[in-house]
């Protein structure tokens, strides 16, 4: 889930006026989290976690071959992270989504989308895939010029991909490690936990270098991205009517991580 500020994407004399709307947007997000209110409509877009989209015919499940030696401290952090969906992470998302006018929500989605295509990029060139390359790059130019820094997706269109360095990792032939269930983030291993913290300093380092945003205008962005990521996920906890369900998203994750390396 880790997107990174091209530097040339947002100039000096529009980073003052981009924190004040932020941080006005912020301070109404949190008078509003008590009440937690529903959002009525579609979502943005289909739902990016269900089942069936990776449990299909000719998938190699990953499930006993998985290791994990932290089970017993993995549950721990999984409960955790079901109380804090449930009591601040999803009440936040419905207070953004009530909040923001569909328009705005669905432009500051694609405006995401956009800065996420930079670590896509990146990645792309790491793992020498020339077509992932060309086509981020199309987009990025496309939809940072004419796409209003991605607030309009007009490169919809062209093929869009989501590297990241634990998938290049996974393409360098580095295998998963143990499993690993991270607070707040969920389903993860100790290669793709690596990886997230590499592309984080890496998102950081250009959000300060192709910026002027200050701490607290950072600290705005980075939690209505979340938000945003969030409110695109359609997993919740224990309503898989499962009574393993720690045991499938485990199965769910790995084999889905295998083939987003693979494909």
């Amino acid at each position: 889930m880790v997107a990174v500020l091209d530097h040339g994407m947002m100039k000096a004399r529009t980073t003052r006026p981009l924190g004040g709307f932020l941080a006005l947007g912020f301070a109404l997000l949190l008078g509003a989290c008590s009440t937690a209110p529903k959002k009525v409509g579609e979502p943005i877009e289909p739902p990016i976690f269900p089942a069936d989209r990776v449990f299909g015919e000719g998938v190699a499940y990953q499930s006993d071959s998985i290791s994990d030696p932290l089970e017993g401290l993995n549950r721990r952090i999984y409960r955790f992270n079901h109380h804090f969906d449930r009591y601040i992470f999803l009440p936040g998302v419905s207070a953004y989504q009530f909040i923001t006018p569909d328009p705005l929500e669905r432009g500051l989605h694609n405006f995401f989308n956009n800065l996420t295509d930079v670590t896509t990029l990146i990645n792309s060139i790491l793992q020498t895939n020339l077509d992932k390359t060309a086509n981020t790059t199309a987009r990025l130019m496309l939809n940072t010029t004419v796409g209003l820094l991605g607030f309009f997706d007009v490169a919809h269109e062209v093929p869009k991909s989501v590297e990241d360095f634990g998938q290049t990792l996974g393409v360098w032939g580095v295998g998963n490690g143990p499993y690993l269930v991270l607070p707040i983030l969920g389903p993860s291993n100790l290669r793709d936990g690596s990886g997230y913290v590499v592309d984080l300093v890496v998102r950081n380092e250009l959000i300060r270098r192709g910026t002027d945003l200050e701490t607290y205008q950072e600290l705005i962005l980075k939690t209505l991205w979340a938000l945003d990521i969030r409110a695109n996920v359609a997993f919740r906890y224990y309503e898989t009517g499962s009574p393993m369900e720690y045991e499938m998203v485990r199965t769910l994750y790995t084999t889905k991580r295998q083939l987003d390396i693979e494909r």
